[in-house]
C-alpha cells in the first residue's frame, strides 16, 4: 500500500549528502523531486552506494527495494522546499535514500495513507 510523506528541505542549498557522487546535484524543487523519484524507482543510487562498501554482501538486501510507481513532486515554500513523496517502499528505504541524497538536512513533516 502506498504512503504519502511530506518532506521539508529547510535549507535546500545544504541538502546534500556526504558523498557528492551520491548526493543531490539539483537546486530547484522540480530537480530535487526528479532526483528523489529516480532514486526510489530504480536501484542506481543503491548500487552506487553498495559499490563503496568493502563487502557489498554485508549490505542489507532490503535496502535495494525499488518502487517503479513512486511519485515525487516538489514545491518552493518561501525559502524551503517541500517534497511530497508517494511510495509503497518501507520508510527505512526512503530514509536511507534521503540520507544519501540530502544528508541530515531534511525533515519528515507528515505521513498519510491516500
Amino acid at each position: 500500500m502506498a504512503v504519502t510523506y511530506t518532506i521539508a528541505l529547510p535549507e535546500p542549498a545544504q541538502a546534500r549528502g556526504d558523498d557528492p557522487a551520491l548526493a543531490f546535484s539539483a537546486h530547484g524543487a522540480d530537480g530535487l523531486a526528479q532526483q528523489l523519484e529516480q532514486a526510489l524507482r530504480s536501484d542506481q543510487l543503491f548500487q552506487a552506494w553498495c559499490r563503496q562498501h568493502e563487502d557489498p554482501d554485508d549490505v542489507d538486501p532490503l535496502l535495494a527495494a525499488t518502487d517503479p510507481q513512486a511519485c515525487v513532486t516538489g514545491q518552493q515554500d518561501d525559502l524551503r522546499i517541500v517534497l511530497n513523496v508517494t511510495t509503497s517502499l518501507p520508510s527505512a528505504v526512503l530514509r536511507h535514500r534521503l540520507r544519501l541524497l540530502a544528508g541530515p538536512h531534511w525533515q519528515l513533516r507528515e505521513v498519510r495513507q491516500p
